[in-house]
């Protein structure tokens, strides 16, 4: 037999050396975010508003071509129940969570029993409130407005008792519909920021629900927009915030309380994900949907591609 050079066996070292460190380097590769934690990656239909109101099955195809898995309804969109799971699953989508109204009775103001059906029959598991209930003056105080103008007066009018009046109501309809396996939570804007002497109308809603039967959505976009620090705001309140509206803002957006922002596809702003994602994981929240404000630059659906492709490979 031919002896083995001792030049052979240091290439074949070399060369197992190498390949065991490439291996290992690939294996210690961070992981993306949601990959990492084995989370679906939703999107708030209201961004694709418009596609979904002509075509909602079209709409959830496309939704679900991309790479989303979850949806999250901006309500009922004024379909049976039954048609709304029909077309999630005909998708392959999944549908946990949903904005109801406060006020209405088709919202929480109305038959909770039959709203829990509704749900029920979907799958939703969280009913969030994406507005606080409006007290009569401040109704009053914005008519003659319409639009955006009407919805602005109507957040400037609340006061620091109207806000302890919502985390009444939040716990309220929390209670009422615990038995029915569905969780009651608030989504915020900017306009919760405001300050009411030394607080504002978001801390007044965190301190006087209970948690164990209200939730909140941050919605990352509108709390830059009012000028506040997100990771701040998760940090403080951690365990408080389940749910969250992954939303991008630009750079150029300037701190307000009246519902105003330069929106733009995520990972295009100025909000820095590889942070964000990690500290809203570690402060409890398990439900991300991708939310976009118009205007918009380009057709929805390719905004929310653009959105999805960043999320599903950035770090965190």
């Amino acid at each position: 037999m031919r002896p083995i050079s001792p030049q052979f066996h240091r290439r074949g070292f070399l060369g197992a050396g190498l390949a065991s460190m490439a291996a290992t380097a690939v294996a210690a590769a961070p992981q993306p975010f949601f990959k990492r934690h084995g989370l679906p990656l939703g999107i708030q239909l209201y961004t694709l508003g418009p596609d979904a109101a002509k075509d909602l099955d079209g709409t959830l195809k496309s939704i679900a071509a991309i790479g989303y898995k979850a949806v999250e309804l901006p309500g009922l969109t004024g379909r049976a129940p039954a048609d709304i799971r029909a077309a999630l699953d005909r998708a392959g989508l999944v549908c946990t969570s949903a904005h109801i109204q406060a006020r209405g009775e088709a919202g929480f103001e109305g038959d909770l029993a039959r709203l829990a059906d509704a749900l029920a029959t979907i799958g939703v598991t969280y009913a969030v409130a994406p507005s606080p209930y409006a007290p009569d003056h401040a109704v009053q105080a914005a008519q003659g407005l319409t639009g955006a103008e009407f919805y602005r007066k109507v957040t400037a009018s609340l006061t620091a008792d109207d806000w302890k009046m919502n985390a009444d109501f939040l716990n309220a309809k929390g209670a009422a519909l615990k038995s029915s396996g569905i969780g009651v939570g608030y989504h915020n804007h900017n306009f919760e920021f405001a300050p009411l002497g030394d607080t504002n109308g978001l801390e007044i809603l965190l301190k006087n629900t209970d948690p164990k039967l209200v939730t909140f959505e941050i919605d990352v976009g509108w709390v830059a927009a009012a000028g506040a620090d997100p990771l701040a705001l998760l940090r403080k309140h951690k365990g408080r915030f389940t749910l969250m509206h992954v939303k991008d803002i630009k750079a150029t957006t300037k701190p307000n309380y009246a519902l105003t922002m330069d929106p733009t596809e995520i990972g295009s702003g100025s909000l820095d994900w590889a942070k964000l994602l990690p500290a809203a994981y570690a402060s409890g929240v398990r439900g991300f949907y991708v939310e976009q404000e118009p205007p918009f630059t380009r057709p929805r659906i390719e905004a929310a591609k653009i959105s999805h492709d960043y999320l599903a490979r950035v770090n965190g």
